[in-house]
């Protein structure tokens, strides 16, 4: 018994809440199974039923003292148990003593910093709504043109030397003709690689690059406002 952990416990008001519980949960207990008598004649049974059941509070809370500890002393059951601090009816229902905790400056400034934050992050929030799509459509589309405009000058430009073979042997005999235009149709065949397509190819990955990252940061912005607003009202609930 020494050696296991003892409940701990801030403030004697804690044990005293406690109490106060148990025996104004008893005392609803009782009440619904024994109704109280109407009239000014005392009822017995029902004061027999309450002293029992508040005995037994008052065992179990004194057997429970040695395991508990408030802000790591021992607790002293007979001064939460006693007649002197205890109501004339032990069992009688009683709301708890609602305290307020003094102003606190610094939790206000903590409230109004992360009121401030929510709001910055609210505005980034809609801010990169308004710019993001736009400027990777605007990206993509001038990646898009760029590469078409790439492509067709790769396309004219084999056509231009196509052209140019077939015209230089256009004059020669018909065999020679025949196997030129053989080779002609070997040379459309094996088109080279495009001049620029690393450059393409570049570009259109940071563009799919560009829009995965903003799908990526979307997400963390919008968690980080949404934690600021919890620990706002984090901070507002505590006060």
């Amino acid at each position: 018994m020494d050696s296991a952990r003892r409940i701990e416990l801030q403030v004697p008001e804690d044990l005293a809440y406690l109490v106060a519980n148990v025996r104004r949960a008893a005392a609803s207990f009782i009440n619904e199974a024994f109704p109280p008598v109407d009239d000014s004649t005392e009822d017995e049974l029902h004061t027999r039923i309450e002293e029992l059941v508040n005995e037994y509070i008052n065992q179990t809370f004194t057997l429970a003292a040695p395991n508990l500890s408030i802000n790591g002393f021992p607790v002293d059951a007979s001064h939460f148990l006693s007649s002197s601090t205890a109501p004339s009816n032990p069992l009688a229902s009683s709301e708890p003593e609602e305290v307020f905790e003094p102003f606190d400056t610094r939790k206000r400034a903590r409230v109004e910093a992360l009121t401030a934050e929510e709001e910055d992050l609210l505005r980034d929030i809609a801010q990169l709504k308004k710019s993001v799509p736009a400027a990777a459509a605007g990206a993509w589309a001038e990646a898009a043109r760029k590469s078409i405009k790439d492509d067709e000058e790769a396309l004219d430009k084999v056509n231009n030397n196509n052209n140019s073979n077939n015209s230089s042997t256009a004059a020669g005999t018909t065999t020679t003709g025949e196997s030129s235009a053989n080779g002609d149709d070997d040379s459309r065949l094996a088109i080279a690689p495009l001049q620029r397509q690393d450059e393409i190819e570049t570009g259109f990955e940071n563009a799919v690059r560009g829009l995965g990252r903003v799908k990526k940061e979307m997400p963390a912005v919008v968690a980080r406002m949404e934690r600021a607003r919890k620990a706002g009202e984090y901070v507002v609930t505590e006060r």
